[in-house]
């Protein structure tokens, strides 16, 4: 359907396209009012397009390694199970399950439009679910969250597993068992999703919102001082092999990325997160369950990140709290009523919220 744009433009296709629509947004959030019924029936039609035209264009795109990573490892997999090969399923159980039994029926461009479909569908229920008519707002921030172009076009694996967690999200107040079904198929969707998990399970028992921001602000000192000390402590407790060996600094996959060690450009992303859930709950009193048990999830998955931040593959371990950063800044701003021009701030966060991604995009 889009073989018809080069390849090298792609990708810069969609954060072009982005930062136009997080302009709109901005504009729009200086001059209108958002109770307006004529705006909100703008973004209801925009974001209807705007779902539909993403996951054509994220889940239709030309297979490629050189420009989508892993992708044509999984095309190469999926082309052999087509022709009959012999497979041997020992970990990650639900998604080479799921791609043995799609390959059956479908053609792999076929597949990683519904592997797509189901990555991007679960924020648009959680947006719709929790910020009702402002759902494209919120919506908006999921896709223009850091890296989660990436983890719909290269490490879809992954990427579909956090959506999975997301989709578990969405019956957290209600049909919890039901969330706790989800949680678990996203563990063996991508087994290093026990990581919100396990934050998720460390929140729920303590739900003091000052522990989790003092874990995350004790994390960076630990992690400067303890150095190397973590990725081995923690690759020896007995994690899954995939979890474990992203753990583990192997000179052969050094290459695949452009900078190892501390990030603090990481860290400072991550901290919008941190302070939007420092602000909202300890200055504006949002007293939300939900909302606090999200903030513990992102700060505790993150402060883990941290503290494995060297490791060569901790950009995986970054994402394991980064895609739920624009749940954690968008919920009180959809939910409650803060400030008195909230329309013009909330444009003006959206739009910062995505520039980060467009200049980290930009310096490439």
């Amino acid at each position: 359907m889009f073989d018809f744009i080069p390849l090298e433009y792609y990708t810069s296709i969609y954060y072009h396209v982005m930062f136009f629509v997080a302009m709109i947004i901005l504009l729009h959030a200086m001059v209108y009012d958002i109770k307006d019924s004529k705006s909100l029936l703008f973004f209801q039609v925009l974001g209807a397009f705007f779902l539909v035209i993403f996951s054509l264009y994220i889940g239709l795109r030309p297979v490629s390694g050189r420009y989508f990573g892993d992708m044509s490892t999984y095309h190469i997999g999926y082309e052999a199970l087509q022709k009959g090969g012999d497979v041997k399923i020992e970990k990650d159980y639900v998604f080479n399950y799921f791609m043995w039994a799609c390959s059956k029926i479908m053609s792999s461009q076929s597949f990683f439009l519904l592997v797509d479909i189901l990555y991007i569908l679960p924020c648009y229920w959680f947006s719709r679910l929790y910020f009702k008519r402002y759902w494209f707002f919120g919506f908006f921030m999921f896709l223009g969250s850091f890296s989660f172009w990436a983890y719909g076009t290269n490490g879809i694996r992954n990427g579909l597993a956090t959506s999975l967690f997301i989709l578990g999200l969405c019956f957290y107040e209600h049909k919890k068992m039901l969330m706790y079904v989800l949680f678990g198929i996203s563990f063996f969707m991508h087994s290093s999703i026990i990581i919100p998990i396990a934050a998720f399970i460390i929140s729920g028992t303590y739900k003091n919102p000052k522990i989790y921001l003092y874990i995350w602000l004790a994390s960076i000192p630990l992690s400067l001082v303890g150095g190397s000390f973590w990725e081995g402590f923690f690759s020896n407790l007995g994690l899954e092999d995939r979890t474990s060996g992203y753990l583990t600094n192997n000179d052969e996959f050094k290459e695949q990325f452009s900078q190892t060690g501390f990030r603090w450009d990481f860290v400072l992303y991550s901290g919008f997160g941190i302070f939007a859930g420092y602000y909202f709950i300890l200055k504006k009193n949002v007293i939300d369950s939900l909302y606090i048990h999200l903030f513990g999830i992102y700060t505790i998955a993150n402060a883990f990140w941290i503290l494995v931040i060297r490791a060569t593959f901790s950009n995986r371990f970054a994402y394991l709290s980064w895609f739920l950063m624009a749940a954690v800044i968008a919920y009180p701003m959809f939910c409650y009523k803060l400030w008195k021009d909230q329309y013009k701030v909330f444009g003006v966060i959206l739009f910062l919220y995505y520039m980060f991604t467009y200049l980290m995009f930009l310096k490439g």
